[in-house]
């Protein structure tokens, strides 16, 4: 198996993770994987009146530092675009919007999943 396999195995098992753990606390998964041309949206989702823009970042062990400074600023534009596009796709006008972040570390047969609400604002 090679290591991009491994990634992707690793990011899609990340992205359910992440996509149960949101259900639970109550929000409603819209979209998962919006692709658009200018980027990609993990997952989008409502919780009240709220919409949000969830980047999912999951990794096997802290080696490279935590999952939520893997979303540079580069990777954000590229979130916000996509969430342009959806928003205008979709004809939604005058909802209050946010990006988080859900970070997921997996050890053995456990997993640390951090959820950072606003984590990051576009210009």
């Amino acid at each position: 198996m090679t290591a991009s396999n491994n990634r992707a195995r690793t990011g899609k098992k990340g992205e359910d993770e992440a996509a149960g753990y949101l259900s639970a606390k109550g929000y409603e998964i819209l979209e998962r994987n919006y692709h658009t041309r200018e980027g990609e949206v993990d997952i989008i989702a409502k919780t009240g009146e709220i919409l949000v823009f969830v980047e999912v970042k999951a990794g096997r062990q802290k080696d490279f530092g935590e999952p939520e400074t893997w979303v540079d600023v580069k990777k954000q534009q590229k979130i916000g675009m996509a969430a342009e596009s959806y928003l205008q796709l979709n004809n939604i006008e005058n909802v209050d919007c946010r990006f988080d972040v859900v970070a997921i570390i997996f050890f053995n047969t456990t997993q640390q999943i951090k959820h950072i609400e606003n984590a990051f604002w576009l210009e």
